[in-house]
């Protein structure tokens, strides 16, 4: 499990005179990727937070200008509501607050709901395929609270702490943060203990690494013998039972970018799988040619891309797994994988991330038959 990457919103140029302060009524549609639901306000799209879809809501533009295809906005009023809203715990949660969370005012299982309507529309979207997604809840959060092992905060020179806003360096003074859950102070799975260097990258719900490590193993089935090419492998999660599945005669080789992640993968691994340090694509032009019966692929949020699928494919698994934490980077590999003769076999979704619109996936690739 590498490390997820940051990305701070790209500033979009202006066109025309600014829209933001514009209030309108709008109908909300569907769900869209990123936390938001759809609306058309003059004519244009726009992405509209807080809001759930079927309501009748007022908004505020937030982003935008009179030349720009959609607008960003609010809703700050709500006339019509869904029977899926819900009062927000959190007294941060809402318009020009912490942008911490997209759904606090959706119930647990509309928020899951949600959440699978989006990975189908990536998936039909993107991919061409039609799919029955439900997202499962996972043990270790408290109705969708206190789950969140590692928090960060903005210090303020006074001694507070806050949150930023969404899309904003604004920061809101937070007292409590209610998806912050106690710090992990061991990392154990299945009763085997992993080295994570300090602040390095391990899922920050705490019943991620287990419920991930099953799906793997039930999708992969591993055999005896089976070689097992681990990319983007963290501290070796992963590696650690492939390499107790296939046994010690066996090849199992974990590749990894970070290098303080490689040190503790080559701990957690005992010498029973090779961890090869450098980038996945850069790696596995260079060395790892031959064919590997099962391929994992947990990639940062952007995903594998051609580069890499097109080498995983080329070492002829007759299995892959991959542990998505984006449904469109996911459905997009999908599609590379498919023109290479590798169907989507199966799919799970997990609410790792409740109150926010993220989503984990783990797919089962396997080669068509001719």
């Amino acid at each position: 499990m590498t490390r997820r990457r940051q990305h701070q919103p790209r500033a979009r140029a202006q066109r025309g005179a600014s829209r933001v302060g514009d209030r309108f009524t709008v109908e909300v549609g569907p769900v869209a990727h990123g936390g938001h639901c759809v609306a058309r306000a003059e004519g244009r799209v726009v992405f509209v937070r807080h809001a759930l879809p079927g309501e009748r809501v007022d908004v505020v533009v937030t982003e935008g200008s009179e030349g720009d295809r959609f607008w960003r906005a609010d809703a700050v009023a709500v006339l019509d509501p869904s029977p899926d809203r819900v009062a927000a715990p959190c007294p941060y949660a809402g318009p020009d607050a912490c942008g911490g969370c997209d759904f606090q005012h959706v119930a647990m299982p509309a928020q899951r709901a949600l959440k699978a309507t989006v990975v189908q529309e990536q998936l039909s979207r993107l991919a061409g395929l039609e799919v029955d997604v439900t997202v499962e809840a996972v043990p270790g959060d408290v109705d969708g609270l206190h789950w969140r092992t590692r928090q960060r905060y903005v210090e303020l020179p006074d001694g507070r702490r806050g949150m930023r806003k969404h899309r904003s360096h604004d920061v809101v003074v937070v007292e409590e943060c209610l998806i912050e859950g106690p710090a992990q102070p061991s990392h154990v799975v299945h009763g085997r203990s992993f080295s994570v260097a300090e602040g390095g990258f391990w899922q920050v719900h705490p019943g991620a690494p287990a419920v991930l490590v099953d799906t793997v193993l039930s999708f992969l089935e591993p055999r005896p013998g089976e070689s097992v090419l681990d990319l983007y492998a963290g501290v070796g999660l992963f590696a650690a039972f492939l390499a107790d599945a296939v046994g010690p005669e066996a090849r199992v080789v974990a590749v990894e970018g970070n290098r303080a992640a490689c040190r503790h993968a080559q701990r957690n691994l005992g010498g029973f799988a090779e961890v090869a340090p450098g980038a996945v694509d850069q790696v596995l032009t260079s060395a790892y040619d031959e064919p590997f019966d099962l391929v994992v692929l947990d990639p940062p949020r952007e995903g594998a891309r051609r580069a890499v699928v097109e080498q995983v494919v080329a070492r002829t698994p007759r299995a892959v797994a991959y542990v998505a934490c984006d449904p469109a980077a996911l459905a997009r590999d999908v599609a590379i994988f498919a023109e290479h003769g590798y169907g989507l076999r199966a799919l799970r979704a997990f609410d790792l991330f409740p109150m926010t619109h993220h989503v984990e996936c783990v797919a089962l690739l396997t080669k068509r038959a001719r």
